[in-house]
């Protein structure tokens, strides 16, 4: 690099934004994230010993995933190459499969690929990269917001170990907005800025797990408050608030907080008092609480509070939801009014929530094969496998129903779904029995 490269890469990374130069260069600085890069777990063990196998980094936005990377291409001494995915196509590949085969090849050294955003490959990317993942030519890294096992080849899958990343806990972001204060070298220490209490507490809440947040709404913060009398630019919650662009929300002087309101204006509509209910929600708009946020939770609690003991809940709160985005306040507040009136007063039933959870345990807990009979048939040779073969189609039958195996036979006879006797639950509950009743 010459002096001009050199000057170049400086003034860059001065000119970065603050979560870029903040982001760590070794494990020990990496906040958060202790299930995964804590002492002794394995990734530790394969970071520190430079054993890295291909490894999938899945998480929210601002939880780590290209800090991890960062960190281990500071710590290897394989040959590190990054490219995101969103520009990259099949050429830019070609070239570091290349490199990477000329390195192993002359120099017995690694390439370590780190693809940012693999789930905006399509298949056929994925499948250029899986044989030399295979044979190692590459080990790669890959880092997606979105579901590995939906977004990425099962192939790719099955030669990876998958690491799931948190968001961050409140204290943890806390711990990087007082670095990014404080911080001189790396941070914006030599602005001589203080950040209130209260205003660091509201930008770690509001952040929502994801440091880039808090760490762009501080930076802006201390890039554009002038100086008080004292020198020192001061981040006041005013301050915070403007620069995350969320409102403070003060619900009352008797230290009532955000999450206290929440928990009981959605326990009220679970306990079916409309009353409670209704007030809390006031609480809410009047302090200025998000109109979405409320219609969210509306939604949830219709599907788990409510579920199938009235279908109609649902239907209500999607449509209240889609309304009060239109309208807008203070009109919503109406709407919003009648959603949550007819939650608290409808039948109850967590049904729906206990089978899905029972379900889920199921798949983690016991590994299934779908019965032969219930097997895709819609193409030529399937009689070979037997695919398909003994099906029975439910509306050849009295009553459109006939019984045979649905679930796979590791666990049949298993219950998830346990019908209440609770509004129209107890109806579909009594046309189950009927129905089984007739075969």
């Amino acid at each position: 690099m010459d002096l001009f490269e050199y000057a170049k890469s400086k003034t860059l990374d001065q000119e970065s934004p603050l979560a870029s130069r903040l982001r760590p260069t070794t494990l020990d600085e990496v906040v958060g994230q202790q299930h995964i890069i804590g002492k002794n777990t394995l990734l530790y063990r394969a970071i520190k010993a430079d054993k890295l196998t291909s490894v999938i980094f899945y998480g929210p936005p601002g939880t780590g995933k290209t800090t991890l990377a960062k960190v281990i291409a500071n710590t290897t001494s394989a040959e590190f190459t990054q490219i995101n995915a969103t520009v990259a196509g099949k050429k830019d590949m070609e070239t570091v499969v290349k490199e990477a085969q000329q390195n192993l090849g002359m120099y017995g050294k690694k390439t370590i690929l780190f693809i940012d955003e693999i789930h905006r490959f399509n298949k056929g990317q994925q499948d250029y990269l899986l044989p030399f993942v295979e044979d190692g030519t590459i080990i790669l890294i890959g880092a997606t917001t979105e579901n590995p096992y939906f977004e990425v080849n099962a192939a790719l899958i099955s030669r990876s170990i998958i690491f799931e990343l948190k968001s961050l806990e409140i204290p943890e972001v806390k711990e990087l907005i007082l670095r990014a204060v404080n911080d001189k070298k790396k941070g914006m220490g030599n602005y001589k800025a203080q950040i209130d209490e209260d205003a660091l507490d509201f930008l770690a809440d509001m952040a929502g797990g994801d440091a880039r947040n808090a760490l762009n709404a501080i930076e802006l913060g201390i890039l554009t408050t002038p100086r008080s009398e004292d020198g020192i630019i001061h981040i006041t919650l005013d301050v915070a608030s403007q620069c995350i662009q969320k409102r403070v929300v003060r619900y009352d002087k008797n230290g009532d907080n955000h999450y206290d309101i929440i928990s009981a204006f959605i326990k009220s509509m679970r306990g079916s008092d409309p009353d409670a209910a209704v007030y809390y929600l006031a609480k809410m708009l009047y302090a200025g609480e998000d109109v979405k946020f409320i219609a969210r939770r509306i939604m949830i609690l219709a599907s788990e509070d409510i579920g199938n003991a009235d279908p109609q809940a649902l239907c209500v709160a999607v449509a209240a939801a889609q309304a009060v985005e239109r309208v807008g306040m203070p009109e919503a507040q109406i709407i919003l009014s009648q959603a949550v009136i007819y939650m608290a007063c409808a039948p109850k039933s967590n049904s729906a929530v206990n089978a899905i959870f029972a379900a889920m345990d199921s798949v983690k807990r016991t590994k299934t094969t779908v019965p032969p009979h219930l097997q895709d048939a819609h193409y030529g040779g399937h009689e070979k496998l037997g695919h398909g073969i003994g099906y029975k189609y439910a509306h050849d039958y009295p009553n459109h129903y006939v019984d045979q195996q649905y679930l796979p036979a590791e666990i049949q006879g298993e219950h998830f779904y346990e019908l209440s006797d609770m509004g129209y639950e107890k109806t579909l509950k009594e046309y189950q029995h009927w129905i089984k009743s007739q075969s």
